[in-house]
């Protein structure tokens, strides 16, 4: 029964796969959506956090992500000290408590190009799946919810908390297959396969997986907004 399930299973992704590329090079022609504003003017202050330290995407990582623009941010809760006048100590310590934001967006997904799903990602960088599984947020300032990924991850004696989705269109996905099932149908009515990955890692302090959980959790309620704003719709 186990191997009928799974050649079942390999047959209906690779039909998802045929279609999906015999899609790209018909209907979904032409199908390219720039941003308006590049993500190096996204807000660097939100409600309650403000940005303490710009992450690096080099040239080599975007080379092997694809994407049309990406932005890797560290972002602290308010009020927070001024860092001019904290030790170094100080600072590591601040830092280490920061919510880790990171937005990559495609403009089209018929070149290769197509989100790298940190489940693949973070595994290939030395990270270990501790805990795996879907969350519901809600979102007050939208008065709706929204569904995301939920993985933590450990490497050595570090744990961290990630959160990540995949959101086309405003609308968001958490698993990986149904995100494929919505682009081939966007590129069939809309002709579009713009799609963005929106990724939140709060690291765990001494053991605490729930309170970094939370803290993530609460970050995400208070950016969210603004990359519903931010992405087209």
């Amino acid at each position: 029964m186990q191997a009928i399930w799974q050649s079942k299973y390999l047959r209906i992704l690779t039909l998802l796969l045929l279609v999906q590329a015999t899609l790209f090079y018909t209907a979904s022609h032409g199908d390219s959506r720039p941003l308006t504003h590049p993500l190096a003017e996204f807000p660097q202050i939100l409600p309650g956090y403000q940005m303490v330290r710009q992450g690096v995407v080099d040239d080599e990582t975007m080379a092997v992500l694809k994407a049309d623009d990406a932005i890797d941010r560290f972002y602290a809760r308010t009020p927070m000290p001024d860092l001019n006048h904290l030790t170094r100590e100080q600072r590591d310590a601040l830092f280490a408590t920061t919510n880790d934001f990171f937005l990559a967006y495609f403009s089209t997904q018929q070149q290769g190009q197509s989100p790298h799903s940190p489940k693949n990602c973070l595994p290939g960088n030395g990270w270990q799946p501790v805990d795996t599984g879907e969350i519901t947020i809600p979102i007050p300032g939208l008065g709706s919810a929204i569904r995301v990924n939920k993985y933590v991850v450990s490497k050595g004696e570090n744990q961290d908390v990630v959160l990540y989705w995949f959101q086309s269109h405003g609308r968001v996905v958490a698993n990986e297959f149904a995100s494929k099932y919505y682009l081939i149908a966007d590129s069939l009515r809309y002709h579009r396969s713009d799609t963005a990955i929106v990724k939140v890692t709060a690291p765990v302090l001494d053991g605490d997986t729930a309170r970094s959980l939370d803290g993530a959790i609460r970050f995400v309620q208070v950016v969210f907004p603004a990359v519903y704003r931010y992405l087209p719709m």
